[in-house]
């Protein structure tokens, strides 16, 4: 644990970000916490854009694994029996989107890591349109 904190406290915008979702999660419903996952999901790929158009080649490595691994726990969250056609479409959705990103890291265009943040927005816009409900 004094490893873990110590890691957090050379960065604080990353302690902060931490005990944010560490609060958030703690008393979110399983929609919220898909909801969370789609937020976490736009930053991290407008964190790929922006160390792209930097050149910090260690954060968009960092960000967009962590966009890769948000889209596996999206895809791993879907119940294929309640969610029949749709939770197959998403699952789809989802592993095209990981192979578009993970083929995009190779190089140093910014334009599929947006690609899939405009997609992936638009899903969440929907999936919280149902959460109005």
């Amino acid at each position: 644990m004094a490893h873990y904190a110590t890691t957090l406290g050379r960065n604080p915008d990353a302690t902060y970000r931490q005990i944010d979702i560490v609060g958030r999660t703690g008393e979110a419903n399983p929609h919220q916490l898909v909801a969370l996952l789609y937020e976490e999901l736009g930053r991290a790929l407008r964190g790929v854009v922006a160390a792209i158009t930097s050149g910090n080649r260690a954060v968009k490595s960092e960000k967009a694994t962590r966009a890769v691994s948000i889209l596996f726990a999206l895809e791993a969250g879907l119940d294929f029996e309640r969610g029949g056609s749709l939770s197959k479409t998403l699952a789809g959705l989802y592993r095209g989107a990981r192979a578009k990103l993970i083929d995009a890291s190779l190089g140093d265009d910014p334009a599929p890591f947006t690609d899939v943040a405009t997609s992936m927005a638009q899903i969440a816009d929907a999936w919280a349109s149902v959460g109005k409900r």
